[in-house]
């Protein structure tokens, strides 16, 4: 049989996925090559045998997506499977051209050839950009589960930057689990606010064994989506939460439009900071979208320890370091405290950004006037606490989801920021869910 030679453009998540459920057992392919982007220090990995299966006894290699136009023409690739998210349209193309131009097809795999289908009731929680407030919608519908009686538990989107073997599947329900699995800071944002309000979550590389461990302690699986990637689980309600901020964003990303038309329900969150023409162009875009779903309004309301301490001081503002790069914030939650508790200014951290942050900024330039809490390993994590205690400031304000003042030594005054969801008027959440699972 002659195999048709896939290479897989991905960035440690969907890319695996895609791998496992669609072209792990078809011997009418051999996948030659993944390609790694967005995530420092990810690519020169072997996918391993262990997981690769048995079509794939060498395991197969991941090289970096700068080297992508050689590698099809030396690898004798026919096929190409973009599989990462929060990319737009144009930039979607742009990487379709390229390879075409060097002789391979192009192709994207969608929701029904990539979802695994669960024994119990899966409810999606996903979105339309990095940083539109998917984390605190997703714990607002735990709560709202649990209220009804319901046992919970929670698979977050991938971010396996480690050991693959090892980290196949991850239970995580202390903090002391994540000590144990050695977790970024990135993945200690999504997991640890979970675990303070007593639920477990699941994480790993091969989701469907994931989600047959998670269905033996679950009434219903709560899909955590990351970026704005579509759910790896076929849901029994698809809930997409978009962003006024970045109005027209929902329409001109990929995968996020499809996230908008996939959605039972569309949250339009942080209406309290937007501006009102922005939240309208948003409902437009859902109306012409998506006219049968069902609409919650949604605010992220920020509360902070000590708000008199802020004002008239020189603030360094810690961000959510993915909302700031791929999602192309320039500002976020930190941001708006300092404006709203009276920072005297808001410094630029960039004059003193060292190494990996300095790079960053480099790779990101549409990053503001703010930090981003970038820590996918040790040495970045370092970098970021040496920017922040270089900087000559009076306070430091964190807005990531977790208190970074836990993981690093911060010299400055600081306080962290915290933003909930709080949904305005009806139908609300718990409504929804009620109607649907009560």
């Amino acid at each position: 049989m002659t195999r048709d030679r896939v290479l897989i453009m991905g960035a440690a998540g969907r890319d695996f996925h895609n791998f496992n459920t669609y072209f792990r057992t078809r011997p009418e392919y051999q996948v030659v090559a993944f390609t790694a982007t967005q995530i420092p220090n990810i690519e020169g990995r072997v996918y391993p045998a262990a997981l690769a299966g048995e079509l794939y006894p060498d395991g197969i290699p991941i090289f970096p997506e700068a080297e992508l136009e050689q590698l099809i023409r030396q690898l004798h690739v026919n096929q190409v499977i973009f599989s990462y998210s929060d990319i737009s349209h144009a930039y979607v193309m742009h990487r379709a051209s390229l390879v075409q131009a060097a002789g391979a097809d192009f192709r994207l795999l969608g929701p029904a050839a990539t979802m695994v289908k669960s024994s119990k009731p899966v409810i999606a929680v996903c979105a339309v950009r990095t940083g539109s407030g998917k984390s605190q919608t997703t714990r607002a519908v735990v709560a709202a589960l649990k209220d009804m009686g319901m046992r919970v538990v929670v698979v977050r989107h991938p971010m396996p930057y480690g050991d693959l073997v090892k980290q196949a599947v991850q239970r995580f329900e202390t903090y002391d689990d994540l000590a144990k699995h050695a977790v970024t800071i990135e993945e200690r944002e999504e997991y640890e606010p979970h675990l303070a309000r007593g639920t477990v979550v699941y994480a790993g590389v091969d989701y469907e064994k994931i989600l047959r461990a998670a269905e033996q302690e679950a009434d219903v699986v709560l899909w955590d989506g990351g970026n704005n990637d579509y759910a790896f689980y076929k849901p029994d309600l698809y809930i997409t939460v978009v962003d006024p901020h970045r109005p027209g964003h929902e329409l001109a990303y990929y995968p996020g439009e499809t996230n908008l038309r996939l959605a039972d329900v569309v949250v339009i969150n942080k209406i309290d900071t937007a501006h009102p023409a922005d939240v309208e162009k948003v409902r437009q875009s859902i109306r012409e979208t998506n006219p049968r779903a069902i609409v919650v309004d949604g605010a992220s309301p920020i509360f902070v320890e000590n708000p008199d301490a802020i004002r008239g001081k020189r603030v360094l503002v810690v961000e959510d370091g993915p909302t700031l790069t791929h999602g192309e914030m320039a500002y976020g939650a930190g941001v708006v405290a300092a404006r709203r508790f009276g920072a005297a200014e808001i410094v630029d951290p960039r004059p003193f950004a060292v190494r990996t942050i300095a790079e960053t900024y480099k790779k990101y330039p549409t990053t503001g006037a703010v930090l981003p809490a970038m820590g996918y390993g040790q040495a970045q994590t370092r970098d970021l606490e040496e920017t922040i205690n270089r900087a000559d400031v009076d306070y430091v304000l964190i807005a990531t989801p977790i208190d970074l003042r836990r993981l690093i030594h911060i010299k400055h005054p600081a306080d962290r920021v915290r933003y909930e969801l709080q949904e305005i008027g009806q139908p609300t959440l718990g409504e929804i869910l009620r109607q649907k699972f009560g």
